[in-house]
């Protein structure tokens, strides 16, 4: 039991580096909270600060996943009485609750898709692959970051129940759980997003010189629908 706590503590703690604050500050002069939607994510620093700044945090946010959970692998295969898959699920857990939560920043940190990326390719490449593409897809298809993930995690959480292969650890039913919890956490924050797809007023991305240097006014109507989300 202590050593799950341990790596419980850990893995949080690795979530709550919040790259896309560190990276805004360092290369916009300001914190990306403050700015779009206010959400500390790869996406709000594509929208406030650019592209290069955007591809740094997602990134290092799919680090924190890959490490957290590749810690969990270590500590499992030397310590004994211990359950590979349960440590593995307890760093992913709490990696994507220290980014979402982070304990440097105030509690507001992102949406966690980044971190359950690296967690999911790691935890198992096959499943971590499909739901990737699925989500590049289904983003290129709509252009709605917020789609494609929510999409994905759901997948991710459907194809645990029925590949059994291909998985860091031994696989055990716990994946299963885990798999639906990752992809509600997901889904919950999410839910202002969710809201706005289904009315049809969800923004879209645009790769556009333009619009990239422009944005003031798309930010300022994703400030106020995004007022009450939890960040």
């Amino acid at each position: 039991m202590v050593l799950y706590v341990i790596m419980a503590i850990i893995a949080y703690l690795i979530g709550s580096i919040s790259f896309s604050v560190l990276i805004s500050k360092k290369m916009a002069g300001f914190d990306v909270r403050e700015k779009g939607s206010g959400n500390a994510g790869s996406t709000n620093v594509l929208r406030t600060v650019g592209k290069k700044a955007a591809a740094i945090t997602l990134v290092c946010d799919v680090l924190k996943g890959v490490v957290a959970v590749l810690i969990a692998v270590i500590i499992g295969k030397i310590a004994k009485n211990v359950s590979p898959a349960i440590l593995v699920e307890t760093a992913a857990v709490f990696v994507v609750l220290g980014h979402t939560f982070p304990i440097f920043f105030e509690f507001k940190g992102g949406k966690g898709v980044a971190t359950s990326l690296g967690i999911a390719l790691l935890i198992n490449w096959k499943i971590g692959l499909i739901c990737l593409v699925f989500a590049l897809l289904l983003m290129a298809l709509t252009r709605m970051v917020s789609l494609g993930s929510i999409s994905a995690s759901v997948l991710f959480a459907v194809l645990t129940i029925f590949i059994r292969d291909s998985y860091i650890v031994d696989f055990e039913s716990s994946f299963i759980i885990f798999g639906f919890l990752l992809a509600a956490f997901v889904v919950f924050n999410h839910r202002t997003n969710l809201q706005r797809i289904l009315s049809g007023t969800e923004n879209k991305l645009s790769f556009k010189k333009k619009e990239e240097n422009n944005t003031t006014e798309e930010n300022s109507k994703v400030e106020k629908e995004d007022e009450s989300e939890n960040k």
